[in-house]
């Protein structure tokens, strides 16, 4: 099976830590040439120097808001002025603040409008011209669960993810006959900080203890354990290379069997 992405350039967003580091370690265990990109640049910084360089790969960070996705897309093209193309894009990003559908304002639907599809959306044609240059590309949306099956309190996410998948279902039959793939990777619950900073929000809410919440967690997935980050960068990892190619347009959770549809 062949996993080699020697020779491809791969951008990796929210990649300082958590989910987006792993795919970006992933990647460049691979042989990938990798651009991290978040908001922290000495995380960044850090992150950056602990990537694999098997290949002798010259990694790269690049310092971007996407609340602000106008003014990092163009950051990215200032950075690869005289760089190879972006062969693979992963578009990944915090979600939205918590809180029930009807309670919330329109600003925070515009803002989460913004940084994600619209985001997305920027980036994705910032890469097209290189990708359908070479015939050769993948595009991978970070996105949730929620995609296939609404998770409480999470109105605006659920709204947002969804429109993102519906987006990138489209994008993947537009774009398919020039050899890009498009696909949606979801994750369930992963061992990151975000993670432990939702449960010890909801343990305070509900007053309990965080281990409490913690093994209800546990017990309502049916491997009964969280993933480590490391197990969703190995999917993504897998579309993205040639083992892959012929996987597009799907929505595919990386949970453990805690999505119950279909």
């Amino acid at each position: 099976m062949n996993l080699n992405l020697t020779g491809k350039t791969a951008l990796v967003g929210g990649s300082s830590q958590g989910i987006g580091y792993a795919v970006a370690q992933q990647l460049a265990q691979q042989g990938a040439r990798v651009i991290l990109m978040a908001r922290d640049e000495q995380k960044l910084n850090d992150a950056c120097q602990k990537l694999p360089q098997k290949q002798q790969q010259d990694h790269l960070y690049l310092r971007a808001d996407l609340q602000q996705p106008e003014q990092a897309v163009s950051g990215l093209k200032s950075l690869l002025d005289d760089q190879p193309g972006i062969d693979i894009l992963i578009n990944n990003s915090g979600g939205p603040p918590p809180g029930p559908a009807h309670k919330a304002d329109t600003e925070s639907y515009v803002t989460a409008f913004r940084q994600h599809l619209i985001a997305n959306q920027l980036f994705t044609q910032a890469v097209i011209p290189h990708m359908r240059g070479q015939q050769w590309g993948r595009i991978i949306n970070v996105i949730s669960t929620s995609v296939k099956q609404p998770i409480p309190n999470l109105g605006v996410s659920n709204t947002i993810r969804g429109a993102v998948a519906s987006w990138a279902k489209t994008l993947a039959t537009e774009l398919g006959p020039d050899n890009i793939t498009v696909n949606n990777v979801l994750p369930g619950a992963t061992d990151t900080q975000r993670l432990t900073a939702i449960f010890k929000n909801k343990a305070h809410k509900q007053n309990k203890s965080l281990d409490d919440i913690i093994a209800a967690e546990k017990q309502s997935i049916p491997l009964r354990r969280f993933a480590k980050p490391e197990e969703f960068a190995y999917v993504v990892g897998f579309l993205v290379s040639e083992a892959g190619a012929y996987v597009n347009g799907i929505n595919l959770p990386v949970d453990g069997g805690r999505t119950a549809c279909l």
